[in-house]
């Protein structure tokens, strides 16, 4: 796992645009896991851009989404679909067969779940998985105690995550579903690439136990300790709490893989 950290919020959200960029120019068929939150609208915004100004190419590639609430439908101006529609999807090439969210809305959950899981295999698996971390460490909806081995399944949604999630619902958490389909932890395991995105000082407690601190089903971020190539890339205010700060701040200014990003720092 590499630590990247940036300024601020912008500069964080610019570099994880720059390499989903990257990788789909190199691979226009790539399999992009598809992740949703506050957190991932400037990245977006900035894909939009590219898209629109320098001819960024998303018709040949496909996605997959983290998760979906259950229990209101794909027009519902709260749902992910209708976030990534809203963002991402109407705004750039992308085909709409080729946009993949589970149905929170499936008369057969189990069955659904089984489908998407189905669907990411036969689709080759997720090239690049780009995920965020709630306030308790989860990915996804992988709430605290989830399996780390976990795949696409049903969830309960804590009073915590319920609470994070309130303001897409009119700041109430009695509106936000209690239950979402999510990818599970060994699912965003397989991905090939995980890039992690994580902002402002509220997320720095929860950060470094997820980075530096034990893997623990309490926090299901810490599992992506175990993924092969996972860049987590932070702003200043994420990373307060790091306690190898100087050693992420030395590989990211000497690997040469990031030689072409040193004007953000």
């Amino acid at each position: 796992m590499e630590v990247i950290i940036l300024p601020n919020q912008q500069k964080a959200a610019y570099l994880v645009a720059q390499i989903l960029a990257k990788e789909l120019k190199a691979h226009p068929r790539l399999v992009l896991g598809m992740a949703t939150g506050r957190t991932m609208e400037p990245v977006y915004r900035l894909l939009v851009d590219m898209h629109q100004k320098e001819g960024l190419d998303f018709s040949l590639c496909s996605t997959f989404n983290l998760d979906e609430y259950i229990g209101i439908p794909a027009d519902h101006p709260c749902s992910y679909r209708h976030y990534m529609n809203e963002l991402l999807f109407d705004r750039v090439n992308i085909a709409k067969a080729n946009t993949h969210l589970p149905d929170g809305m499936a008369s057969d959950l189990g069955a659904e779940c089984l489908r998407y899981e189905a669907a990411i295999t036969q689709a080759g698996g997720i090239d690049l998985q780009l995920v965020g971390i709630g306030s308790d460490g989860h990915i996804g909806f992988n709430e605290p105690l989830s399996s780390l081995r976990s795949r696409t399944r049903e969830k309960a949604l804590t009073p915590a995550t319920r609470e994070q999630n309130a303001p897409m619902f009119g700041g109430d958490p009695a509106n936000v579903p209690r239950r979402a389909i999510t990818m599970g932890v060994g699912t965003i395991l397989d991905s090939r690439r995980c890039l992690m995105l994580v902002t402002g000082k509220s997320k720095a407690t929860i950060l470094a136990k997820a980075v530096e601190g034990p893997i623990s089903a309490m926090v299901t971020a810490s599992a992506l300790q175990l993924h092969p190539r996972c860049q987590v890339v932070v702003d200043e205010e994420a990373a307060s709490e790091l306690k190898e700060i100087e050693y992420h701040r030395w590989v990211f200014a000497n690997e040469p893989e990031w030689a072409e990003f040193q004007n953000l720092v």
